[in-house]
């Protein structure tokens, strides 16, 4: 992977998966994050840590 791309991964019944050098996250309150390693995006609704995965998927019974 190149600086220039951008790799998101679905995974079954868990998070959207961002590979990337960095990345720029804006919350709804207009605040910024910047991420410049992989990480991954809550897809269930029950992330204690929103929008970011903290592995509530595998107790939630999601699917997706």
């Amino acid at each position: 992977m190149d600086d220039s791309t951008l790799e998101i991964t679905i995974f079954p019944n868990g998070p959207a998966r961002i590979n990337c050098t960095k990345a720029i996250i804006t919350l709804p309150n207009g605040t910024t994050v910047t991420k410049e390693k992989p990480f991954s995006l809550c897809r269930c609704g029950a992330s204690e840590k929103k929008p970011f995965c903290d592995g509530s998927h595998t107790n939630c019974g999601f699917k997706g």
